[in-house]
């Protein structure tokens, strides 16, 4: 909000203490404070300086009253205030001129904080005098900067925590020049009875009336006591309910001494473990290393009451432990006279059903209406405060099982982990550690997961006065839980803030859930058509394909990080693991590479074999993501398991946790695997930057191979790359010669390490001969010599390049390179025809809606490049689609949609089942 500030002149009292600052001065000397709230400047008792901050000593006019004064300000922040231009060398040139907006000013000396501390100064406002405490003295506390005002902050301890404890500290009286409707109180003169913030007053026109802080700056331009005044845009407390400023006052309170169990309450808090843990050691820790004692009371109609009766002179009290403590006391004041009936007359002692307690309210107003007889004799009355409801909330550990009436806590206490918003700091987490440290001596929980919070994609508060909430029972209704759910949790971590796009879930839906569901549907669909319902044998890990042992590797891999990250409060991690396991693995590599053995072939031990691979990913898939998304979890389980009834259980929620089956990992197998997928990605990318399509077959991929081990595991999955890439053959080179690479410095990671030898480093780098390059990338590193001193180059410090050379393309990946030959035959044009011939041929099908194992015939319509193409691939084409019949004529008469098969090339095709 935007307020009228002052920098207010408090000017200093001439006396033992101060006359170190009186020396060589310039009219009045004063202190300058500033306020983003002039209408405490009544209420003000102490001013309050760094003990370590510099303060400037100037000598100036007042800007409005041109008066002469001397002036002791933060020397950081004088340049705020004082344009140095300004500034003159010596008092002859400290002279008023017709411009009078550029007042000059001189630097007499500088000061310490300290030195300060101790000075009085006179009131500013004198409508009331404080009633106790030693006042008006400048003192010094930590909470002082230099980065807004003067370096000297006015202190009102009526208005603010770090007023009234620093006051406190220095037995520094209050004064309370407002009253508790936010008005001035009749003390205060000409501003008695006025609001002090203008949106209490229902009455208040700006366009006619000034606020109260305007009218107190203009009467103290007229005092020679205002320095600046200007409107400054700062934060400030607002009511959430009414959406109007908030005044804060002093009130009496009862306070639980938390102070005297401070250092154990931090001992106990080094045990707890924090995600993350800066909440735990930084905010929680900080806010314990600062604790003050509790506030327990609240000034409210309606609540918990306090438990505490006392005599009118204060000097007897009773805290009441039970319902049946206060009933017994009841009667001993009904005995005296003081009380006619007893209002807990129905309530029967160690009846804990909840019709016995509904027999009379316990909270406020009605248990005011009970008076109780001191042992002496004496009337004894409810306080008449409530006890804060975080008070409640840290008791529910104990509360929730009637603790101690009805049970124990052995086995229910402390709680495993609790999670809550990053701002219950001071709230929940505190109040259940004091609660639990007080009275147990022990921690509450041993978790804690601090939540942040959810913003709007644009990284902005939601709220509905913006316009900018999401409402989430509609984006659940669209959505669905569990897409909304695993958006949130795997796009940032739980104590994260999260930016909220709902675009994001739509995507969530589409690119995990979607591929897990067409996964699904792809193995359900086959299963289906050959009766597999897990009747067989388990295939043994030994006897099953390259293939199916690699994704079981990477299923037990997964196992292990996933339970890892569960058992770590790491949510996020977990699902993202999945989603790439399902993503990368299972659907774009193991499924692509494995369809044709679902569809293909007898039911033999092979197809089998994929069958129980690929039902062992999804089941435990299912498992594995059924904690984030648990519809869709329940679902897939009890579709594979009702299938099978291979598992006893009811529900996935209710089956145990994968375990980690260490002997099926192969991590040699998985290295393996990740590279054949490193290798396909790079040719796939080298086909799209030379525009082939992927259903043209080419020659030849060159790879260059460092090491013996590097050709070995290529060479052992060679037959999937070549599969996924649709390249006949991979040759592997071990001399230089065919490939020219290129190599430069990378200044981003050598900068730092070697920023003066830079350029003779890259000079350096730019010489290597190809058979440098080549023992680099081998060894992962070269040493030189620079100006007589050792550098040594890494992999990451350089950057390698191989260029094209003609009919091939190269890629670069790290250390690997591929070297694509694009070179296309007659041969390898007419099998790729062929090969789009048969997507068009299957999309057909789908279309017309036969079933995968429905035979079919063909009638092809001729074209010149056609005719070679299907009589050269004649036998593939028909395995391929299921053709009984392939018939090529010279013009099909039937209105048939014309079907491209290249840029340059169409026809038309009939498809009919057999």
């Amino acid at each position: 909000m935007k307020d009228t500030t002052l920098v207010a002149q408090f000017k200093v009292v001439r006396n033992n203490e101060s006359e170190k600052l009186f020396s060589d001065v310039f009219g009045d000397l004063f202190f300058l404070a500033w306020t983003t709230t002039p209408w405490t400047l009544p209420s003000n008792t102490a001013l309050c300086v760094g003990k370590n901050i510099a303060y400037a000593m100037i000598k100036t006019f007042n800007p409005y009253t041109f008066e002469p004064i001397t002036v002791i300000l933060g020397k950081d922040t004088v340049t705020k205030y004082f344009d140095p231009k300004n500034l003159v060398e010596n008092s002859d040139a400290l002279v008023l001129s017709d411009d009078k907006k550029n007042l000059p000013y001189q630097f007499i000396r500088e000061w310490k904080g300290s030195d300060l501390e101790g000075c009085r100064y006179e009131q500013l406002l004198p409508y009331a005098q404080p009633e106790e405490g030693d006042t008006f003295r400048v003192l010094t506390g930590d909470f002082v900067t230099t980065e807004d005002g003067t370096g000297i902050v006015h202190i009102a301890p009526s208005f603010g925590s770090d007023d009234f404890r620093v006051a406190k500290q220095n037995g520094i009286g209050a004064l309370t020049m407002v009253d508790k409707s936010g008005r001035f109180v009749a003390e205060m003169g000409e501003f008695a009875g006025r609001f002090v913030k203008p949106e209490y007053d229902t009455n208040f026109d700006p366009k006619t009336t000034n606020s109260v802080d305007v009218d107190i700056v203009v009467k103290l331009k007229h005092e020679n006591r205002a320095f600046k005044s200007e409107k400054y845009e700062h934060s400030y407390p607002h009511c959430w309910r009414t959406d109007k400023p908030i005044l804060y006052y002093p009130l009496d309170s009862w306070f639980v001494k938390t102070t005297a169990f401070k250092e154990r309450m931090i001992e106990l808090n080094k045990t707890i473990y924090w995600k993350p843990e800066a909440t735990g050691t930084g905010r929680f820790g900080n806010w314990l290393e600062n604790l003050v004692d509790w506030n327990l009371s609240r000034s409210r109609y309606w609540g918990v009451p306090l438990p505490i009766w006392t005599t009118e002179d204060k000097m007897e009290q009773i805290c009441i432990g039970s319902v049946e403590n206060l009933q017994q006391e009841i009667e001993k004041s009904i005995k005296i006279g003081f009380m006619k009936s007893s209002p807990l007359m129905d309530f029967k002692a160690k009846d804990f059903s909840k019709a016995n307690y509904d027999t009379f309210d316990l909270h406020r107003p009605y248990v005011d209406e009970i008076i109780l007889v001191s042992p002496n004799g004496q009337k004894m009355f409810r306080e008449t405060d409530l006890i804060d409801v975080w008070f409640d909330s840290g008791a529910m550990p104990y509360a929730q099982y009637h603790y101690p009436f009805e049970t124990d806590l052995k086995g229910v206490f402390p709680a495993d982990f609790i999670a809550e918003g990053v701002d219950q700091t001071r709230g929940w987490f505190f109040t259940l550690h004091a609660i639990a440290t007080m009275l147990f001596d022990q921690v509450s929980f041993k978790t804690v997961v601090s939540n942040g919070l959810v913003l709007d994609k644009n990284g902005n508060k939601m709220s509905k006065r913006l316009g900018n909430a999401v409402d989430p029972f509609e984006t659940i209704a669209k959505y669905g839980p569990d897409a909304t759910r695993w958006y949130m949790i795997t796009n940032a971590q739980p104590w994260d803030n999260l930016k909220f796009d709902i675009e994001g879930i739509a995507e969530v839906q589409r690119k995990f859930f979607g591929t897990l569901y067409n996964t699904y549907s792809f193995f359900a669909l086959y299963a289906n058509i050959d009766k597999f319902a897990y009747k067989e044998a388990d295939i043994t890990i030994e006897k099953r394909p390259e293939i199916d042992r690699w994704i079981l590797s990477e299923l037990n891999t997964l196992i292990k990080y996933v339970d890892e990250c569960y058992a770590d409060y790491e949510p996020t991690k977990a699902g993202r693991a999945v989603q790439d396991f399902v993503d990368a693995h299972l659907s774009n590599w193991y499924v692509r590479l494995c369809r044709r053995r679902f569809w293909k072939g007898d039911y033999s031990d092979d197809k089998i074999s994929a069958y129980q691979t690929l039902y062992t990913c999804l089941n435990v898939i299912a498992k594995l993501m059924s904690p984030i998304a648990p519809f869709f979890a329940e679902h897939l389980y009890l579709d594979l398991n009702n299938a099978t009834n291979k598992e006893a259980f009811k529900s996935v929620h209710l089956t145990d946790f994968p375990k980690y089956d260490e002997k099926v990992v192969n991590k040699e197998l998985e290295e393996r695997m990740q590279l054949a997928q490193q290798i396909s990605s790079m040719v796939l990318s080298l086909r799209k930057r030379s525009n082939i399509r992927v259903r043209q077959p080419l020659q030849k991929i060159l790879i260059p191979v460092m090491t013996k081990h590097l050709q070995t595991q290529i060479e052992n999955i060679k037959h999937l790359i070549l599969s996924e890439v649709n390249v006949k053959d991979i040759e592997y080179l071990t001399e230089t010669g065919f490939l020219t690479k290129k190599i430069k410095a990378n200044f981003k990671q050598l900068g730092p390490k070697y920023s003066t030898l830079m350029k003779p480093i890259s000079a350096a780098i730019q010489a290597f001969t190809q058979s440098d390059i080549q023992k680099m990338e081998a060894d992962g590193t070269y040493n030189l010599t620079i100006e007589n001193q050792p550098v040594e180059i890494l992999l990451s410090d350089v950057d390698i390049i191989t260029e094209d050379i003609p009919g091939w393309v190269v890629a670069n990946e790290g250390t690997l390179t591929v070297a694509l030959d694009v070179t296309i035959s007659d041969e390898l044009r007419e099998e790729g025809i062929a090969r789009e011939l048969v997507n068009r041929i299957q999309t057909i099908r789908k279309e017309q809606n036969f079933e995968v194992t429905d035979k079919i015939k063909l009638t092809v319509e001729k074209n010149n490049e056609l005719n070679f193409a299907i009589q050269n691939n004649f036998a593939y084409i028909c395995n391929e689609t299921l053709a009984e019949n392939l018939d090529l004529v010279e013009k099909i008469n039937q209105d048939v949609q014309e079907t491209e098969l290249t840029e340059n090339l169409k026809t038309r095709v009939i498809v009919e089942k057999v």
